[in-house]
């Protein structure tokens, strides 16, 4: 899956520790090669139309929307972005 990143995924990620940048970037590289990948907790959003989310650590979420092959990065942070993904 090809992915790409909004300008609000990209200022929040550069908020992000870097530890947690480092977890991200490696769940990225998962999510590119395998979406199904088991540490993603890859899933459909409830409630919402085209959005998902993956899981980067017990506490941390990336949310995206699909567009055909391209995942394009909407969010992400701490559980608080699942309720305005």
């Amino acid at each position: 899956m090809h992915i790409e990143a909004t300008k609000t995924f990209l200022k929040l990620y550069k908020k992000l520790d870097p530890e947690i940048k480092n977890k991200v970037k490696k769940a990225l590289i998962f999510f590119q090669k395998d979406t199904s990948h088991p540490s993603l907790g890859h899933k459909k959003m409830a409630g919402q139309e085209n959005i998902y989310e993956i899981r980067i650590s017990k506490t941390y979420r990336i949310t995206y929307t699909k567009s055909g092959n391209t995942a394009i990065l909407r969010k992400v942070g701490t559980h608080d972005i699942l309720s305005k993904p």
